[in-house]
């Protein structure tokens, strides 16, 4: 596969009825599927930055298309087809978009609640610890350090805030109350069971997975696992032989990115600013390095 040297910020597929834009992907209604197309936009302290990362969206599709086919033992995903070939005829035209960086998925009726799972204090989790001594109202033992590994994996959901820009950590009850006692005793199993999983392969390539954060819905077969999986945009992989607990960690993340803009002492609002070119190449790096070290595999540029 090879990587543009511009960024793909937009997309436009014509008369497919387009959804919606997040702060990555494009979601258009193609029949009774869905089609996410993963943008090259980044974004950082809850805006979409001016510069996009050349490639991003199909290194992200590539690292969620290999988790989607490890993990498909723990619980079925959404994934139709990753292949343009295979896509509607009237998707066709649009190859040049699509090809490498998009998924033909099914429609679910997603739970309104993030699961994520956390074998490190890091994030949201060590402000709740350095609070509460406890995250998502889990206690947790004292003396703990920023990169701490916990005794055991946690399951911590969170919502999105009101205006959608952020997530709020929830107890476990919280989410009971969103998905019912039953969903969300399920989706705790399956979260740390997918963690478990992937922690495992994570720490066999070099890489300590300290959190990440999964979505899943309900269709036909019940609860599946939708969104994207197990990428530097939703999780944090961190250089195991370099890990030392007491402070921030060697991430494969965007920490490039708010280095930059904390250093230009941006003010966190609209509109958000450009990069420069070495810190896109340095990110666009980063996120090669993780997609290498998961899979196995390259991708030339």
């Amino acid at each position: 596969m090879v990587l543009s040297a511009t960024a793909l910020l937009t997309t436009n597929l014509g008369p497919i009825p387009l959804l919606g834009r997040g702060k990555v992907r494009d979601l258009y209604a193609v029949d009774d599927a869905l089609l996410l197309v993963a943008t090259d936009r980044i974004s950082a302290f809850d805006h979409v930055l001016a510069t996009g990362i050349p490639g991003k969206g199909k290194i992200l599709t590539q690292i969620s298309l290999f988790w989607f086919n490890l993990l498909s033992d723990i619980v079925p995903n959404h994934l139709i087809s990753a292949r343009v070939e295979d896509y509607p005829a009237a998707l066709r035209p649009f190859a040049d978009q699509l090809e490498g960086r998009s998924m033909l998925v099914k429609r679910a009726e997603m739970f309104a609640i993030e699961c994520v799972a956390r074998g490190y204090v890091a994030g949201s989790g060590w402000k709740d610890y350095r609070a509460t001594g406890a995250i998502c109202g889990i206690p947790l033992p004292a003396g703990l350090a920023d990169g701490s590994q916990l005794p055991e994996p946690i399951f911590t959901p969170a919502t999105k805030s009101k205006d959608g820009s952020h997530d709020e950590n929830i107890s476990f009850d919280g989410a009971a109350q969103i998905a019912g006692q039953a969903d969300a005793s399920e989706l705790r199993r399956l979260t740390l069971a997918l963690y478990t999983k992937a922690a495992r392969h994570a720490r066999e390539r070099g890489l300590i997975l300290a959190d990440t954060k999964f979505e899943f819905g309900k269709s036909g077969d019940g609860i599946i696992l939708a969104d994207e999986v197990l990428t530097p945009d939703s999780s944090r992989f961190w250089l195991a032989e370099a890990w030392k607990p007491g402070g921030p960690q060697p991430s494969f993340d965007k920490q490039f990115v708010r280095d930059y803009l904390e250093s230009i002492h941006w003010d966190k609002r609209a509109p958000a600013p450009g990069l420069p070119d070495d810190v896109v190449e340095r990110t666009q790096r980063k996120y090669l390095e993780a997609f290498r070290r998961l899979t196995g595999t390259g991708i030339l540029i």
